[in-house]
């Protein structure tokens, strides 16, 4: 088969690779319909994740077929579409026992495209599949379920539910690409009183405002004044975290109020600076996470009812097999337009850029 695979810092191919094969009773093979490259892929790219090594597969979310199961798998079967995970769990250790699948300590969390070959081919083996697979609903459309294999279920219990957004809060959301776009349409389900997004470029600011932000701040211009103007001097309730860079930290840290919540949602290659000489009075919380996937039954039940804007997401459709052409275009996200790409493993004509909603622009 074909999958894309890494062979170091700035270098990847799509290529030869062998077949997978079921390893485990517990195992599935999936082939792959659908798939998408997310921001950790390009961080991998780039040599921030030093435990991938060359050879590896990249990729952790997929939707597909599942083709194969081992003899211990009951929840699905050949011929069943599902879901592919980002997070794998085993169901059994501490962690799983508590619903923590992403620091499962029995082979799971983040294994695939990281640990172990992922879902960028045209192939995948899922381990633990009973708990790593979803069955898909048929109303939802395969481009749209993917999106709930990460980004979704990673903006929704990372940023919302980790920063505990209630009813009448102001929430700030810095960084408005996928994840900040997916915090804040969840965080919507909360009813808060102003959610504000906080980004460099305008075209992703006027997608925040498709999805749902009632105010949008250029970060050059002293966005934490905006929150303090529009709370009365007090901050914001909730602030998330969903660039990844230490100077987007440090402004959630001082855009948030006295007994306020920061939740870390971006991945950082460099360190940032925690003040504590402003903090350590001010009561605040600070969470961080790898996302669990506890959330995403709850997730495709409201895709199927239409309550998920996932379509506004998907900029840009390629053929599986234009891998490299998607990363190039994902990757350059400021100059193409880019939201999420979707690599189509049944497509046969390239597609890009897909239709947008009308006003969507996001970079």
């Amino acid at each position: 088969m074909k999958g894309f695979v890494f062979h170091g810092p700035g270098q990847a191919s799509w290529q030869d690779v062998p077949d997978p094969d079921i390893k485990e009773p517990t195992d599935a093979i999936v082939k792959v319909g659908a798939v998408t490259i997310c921001g950790t892929d390009l961080h991998i790219l780039k040599g921030d994740v030093p435990e991938v090594h060359s050879g590896t597969v990249l990729g952790h979310e997929a939707v597909g077929e599942v083709v194969e199961v081992g003899s211990d798998v009951r929840t699905v079967r050949p011929g069943d579409r599902v879901l592919v995970s980002c997070i794998t769990s085993c169901g059994r250790c501490r962690f799983c026992r508590e619903g923590g699948y992403g620091q499962c300590l029995g082979g799971g969390g983040w294994i695939l495209g990281h640990l172990i070959d992922g879902t960028q081919a045209e192939y995948v083996r899922v381990p633990y599949a009973d708990l790593s697979v979803h069955a898909l609903p048929g109303a939802v459309r395969s481009e749209d379920a993917v999106l709930l294999a990460d980004i979704f279920p990673t903006s929704y219990e990372v940023g919302v539910l980790n920063g505990r957004v209630r009813p009448g809060d102001t929430v700030a959301v810095v960084g408005a690409g996928p994840i900040g776009l997916t915090a804040i349409a969840t965080a919507r389900l909360f009813a808060p009183e102003r959610i504000i997004a906080v980004d460099l470029a305008p075209a992703r600011l006027e997608a925040a405002r498709r999805f749902g932000a009632d105010a949008v701040a250029d970060g050059r211009e002293d966005p934490a004044q905006l929150v303090a103007d529009l709370t009365d001097g007090l901050g914001a309730d909730v602030v998330i975290e969903a660039v990844g860079v230490p100077e987007s930290f440090e402004l959630c840290t001082r855009m948030v109020r006295p007994g306020g919540h920061v939740a870390n949602v971006g991945v950082h290659g460099r360190p940032a600076t925690l003040h504590l000489e402003h903090l350590w009075s001010k009561n605040v919380t600070i969470t961080t996470g790898l996302v669990d996937t506890y959330s995403t039954p709850t997730l495709l039940r409201m895709a199927a009812a239409g309550r998920l804007p996932t379509g506004q997401l998907v900029t840009h459709t390629f053929p599986l097999d234009h891998m490299e052409e998607a990363y190039d275009v994902f990757s350059r996200a400021a100059d193409t337009g880019a939201l999420k790409v979707v690599l189509d493993g049944e497509q046969h004509e390239l597609a890009v850029p897909t239709a947008r909603p009308e006003g969507l622009d996001g970079t």
